[in-house]
């Protein structure tokens, strides 16, 4: 899972959210009980593994969501590229590839619209359920309704609701606790727990309905996945703290209809340049990433002309720049197990595993984006140990960024060895992802929380929007890249993205020293 998930079960303080004033809602101090329900942050009085009771809810929540979300993406490019003779839809591959990504890309777009209706509008808990509704019903809408009008209102109700509950699912588990509350870490590293159990169990259980049965079922069993999450959540919602039940900065009603006419206007946008042509599935990913770029600029212009910035925070927000390229650089490669290693999975894998008493079984295409979260429920209490144990002395956060973007240019590099062979093994790609995951650990844990470290009083949320467009730069990318790649052009193709990802790297750690300088205390 990536960094847009939460840290991935990462328990140290530096570098989780909640921690040093993480990238949660500020809670009213006070002691966070676990004895009973006079606690405002558990009012039920019960408790999960020894933290507060509701964690136990949101924690089931967040592993249905994910195993919904990774199950369906785990098919979705096939399914536009597949032939209709097979279930599929007969889009061209390049087109398909870039589809998935620019997807990607907008989910990271729209938490930043999530964060401004819970904030302005409904209230995190109301919007967490309401975009929870929405995933299940374009689950629902790729299961039932057939072909393209489908695929566009079904990837327009899950990106929609996966960008409001990633703006808001955080933000209720921080709730649950003071902030000085001990068990505060351990609660979010069970909660991220949870991401990647759903993230490990979606693309192997709909991947299997799909080789079997076919793609709606899969997409189905996606809708079946978030049902029960809701379902338990509805029955247990009551449970937590009032605060997440009001709006911290509510919308005047005189400005409704302002903001009214924008959405509307942009909704008008986006349907013209849709007919006009301008508007492409050929050019949706390029499109995204030139939003994300444009958004990107945009704040950091808005930031560093602040008066309300004084030289600290104004160093700390330029010190920001190459970590935002370096993380769009990241997700621009690892991004791609759901577009050109889904396609390579398809293409270039053997897939035949010889099991005893089966005999030969093809494992579903989607399975391989499986092993990045199960290296990470294995790989994640390693690192948390290590980082514990260097305390202080463990690499700052721009050294961990350019260790982690080198080793996943060097997970792309290690495609080139396979270039010549018909039938790649299944344990070669698994050690590319392995690769590929030990870097995530290295950089993804760091990112989100780092945002908010460095955010400007004045400016909070600024600084998370930027973290989540410099993914949405990444994803969307990753979509772009993808229509270049063929089996023809491998070398070509992972060689020249290996090399160029790694020499980001290097550059990271030649500038790390005076990166930490510009972040003034912040580690």
């Amino acid at each position: 899972m990536n960094s847009s998930d939460g840290p991935t079960f990462a328990p140290t303080p530096p570098d989780l959210p909640g921690a040093d004033g993480g990238g949660v809602a500020a809670e009213p101090l006070g002691g966070a009980d676990s004895r009973g329900g006079s606690d405002p942050h558990n009012p039920s009085g019960r408790t999960f593994l020894g933290q507060p009771g509701p964690l136990a809810n949101l924690f089931s929540v967040e592993l249905w969501e994910r195993f919904s979300f990774y199950g369906m993406q785990g098919i979705l490019a096939i399914y536009m590229y597949f032939a209709a003779t097979d279930g599929g839809l007969g889009i061209d591959e390049t087109v398909a590839l870039g589809i998935v990504g620019a997807y990607g890309g907008s989910v990271y777009l729209f938490s930043i619209l999530g964060a401004l209706v819970s904030d302005r509008l409904l209230g995190p808990e109301r919007t967490l359920f309401a975009s929870a509704v929405m995933i299940m019903l374009g689950h629902l809408a790729l299961a039932l309704v057939p072909g393209i009008p489908g695929l566009m209102l079904g990837l327009l109700l899950v990106g929609v609701g996966s960008g409001g509950l990633k703006s808001t699912a955080a933000t209720l588990v921080g709730a649950l606790y003071s902030r000085d509350d001990p068990r505060r870490d351990a609660g979010f590293s069970i909660y991220y727990m949870g991401i990647n159990i759903g993230g490990l169990l979606g693309p192997l259980i709909t991947g299997v309905a799909q080789q079997s049965w076919g793609f709606h079922l899969g997409f189905g069993l996606a809708a079946v996945g978030m049902l029960i999450g809701l379902v338990q959540y509805t029955l247990t919602r009551r449970g937590l703290p009032a605060s997440v039940h009001t709006v911290p900065d509510p919308l005047p009603r005189s400005q409704y209809p302002v903001w009214g006419g924008i959405a509307l206007a942009t909704v008008v946008l986006v349907l013209v340049l849709v007919l006009t042509g301008v508007l492409t599935a050929n050019n949706l990913a390029t499109v995204v990433a030139a939003l994300a770029v444009l958004g990107a600029v945009v704040i950091f212009a808005l930031l560093l002309t602040s008066k309300k910035l004084d030289a600290d925070e104004r160093s700390r927000v330029v010190s920001f720049i190459p970590l935002f390229i370096g993380t769009a650089a990241f997700f621009a490669l690892f991004q791609q197990q759901f577009t050109v290693i889904t396609l390579y999975s398809d293409t270039r894998l053997d897939r035949v595993l010889s099991l005893p008493f089966l005999g030969d079984w093809t494992m579903p295409i989607s399975w391989v984006q499986s092993f990045n979260p199960f290296f990470i429920i294995v790989l994640a209490p390693v690192f948390a140990a290590l980082w514990t144990k260097l305390g202080t002395r463990q690499p700052g956060t721009p050294r961990k960024f350019g260790v982690g973007i080198i080793l996943m240019g060097s997970a792309f590099l290690l495609f080139l060895p396979m270039a010549s062979v018909v039938s790649v093994p299944v344990l070669w790609i698994a050690m590319i992802m392995l690769v590929a995951t030990i870097g995530e650990l290295w950089l993804s844990p760091v990112g989100l929380s780092l945002a908010t470290k460095l955010a400007p009083r004045s400016y909070p949320v600024m600084m998370m929007a930027l973290y989540n467009l410099s993914v949405a730069l990444g994803t969307s990318l990753s979509g772009a890249l993808a229509t270049f790649y063929s089996a023809e052009n491998e070398v070509a193709y992972f060689g020249a993205l290996g090399a160029v990802t790694i020499s980001i790297g290097v550059v990271m750690l030649l500038v790390a020293k005076p990166v930490s300088r510009g972040m003034r205390g912040v580690r």
